[in-house]
């Protein structure tokens, strides 16, 4: 009780300590990204990740990684949205709409940072990209929308609680798998990959807050 009554008293300033470590955690990366070129960390833990490839795990990589190509994911953001749309939940569809300003904050980044992809003198690739390494966007945009599911979630009262483990576990899995394949696919460095996960943890507290502000200033006004 006392921990529950300490978060309470002390949101703000935990949400706020939050965005501040996110923050700089990911400027720390993108620093570190920008000046060292990948060796022990990255290269290692690569080869470590793809000497476990086999023709069935390279089949379910490719179909985990395949979700988070630009027009896919603009798809499954369009039907997710219509879903919430017809069941009359209209902020949750703004919300899942919102999460493909993460593409074109995720290239934006990709611009600026310009760090090459991995070559194949370093790493068995896969799958053919483009754009620039860092941050990941499929991570990214992983992140960033079913961690936006989480919060639908979690905020609907409907929701039984069998389904909503077993929803919120699909979208971890979800978020932890995309980012794996990634790497194991050669698409990207596991710097990368921490970086569009940081990116989109920050975007989904931003995102969270503005969905949850709502209905807090709704129950301020009725008391």
């Amino acid at each position: 009780m006392k921990l529950i009554t300490f978060l309470q008293t002390n949101e703000r300033l935990l949400f706020r300590s939050a965005l501040a470590t996110l923050l700089i955690a990911f400027i720390v990366l993108s620093f570190f990204v920008l000046l060292i070129p990948p060796k022990y960390l990255d290269i290692h833990i690569s080869e470590e990740i793809q000497e476990k490839q086999t023709p069935i795990l390279n089949t379910i990589m490719i179909w985990i990684s395949w979700f988070g190509r630009t027009p896919v994911s603009i798809v499954m953001v369009g039907i997710t949205s219509l879903f919430f749309l017809i069941r009359g939940y209209k902020k949750e569809a703004v919300l899942v709409v919102s999460t493909l300003l993460s593409g074109i904050l995720g290239l934006a980044f990709k611009m600026l940072i310009n760090r090459p992809r991995p070559s194949k003198d370093l790493v068995i690739l896969l799958e053919d990209t483009k754009y620039q390494s860092f941050p990941s966007g499929h991570v990214l945009f992983y992140t960033v929308f079913f961690g936006s599911l989480i919060l639908i979630i979690l905020h609907l009262k409907k929701i039984s609680y069998k389904i909503r483990i077993f929803l919120i576990t699909t979208c971890l899995s979800m978020i932890f798998f995309g980012a794996v394949s990634r790497v194991y696919l050669g698409a990207h460095w596991f710097t990368d990959v921490l970086g569009g996960f940081i990116l989109g943890i920050l975007c989904v507290l931003i995102m969270g807050y503005f969905y949850v502000k709502n209905d807090r200033s709704i129950s301020e006004s009725k008391n």
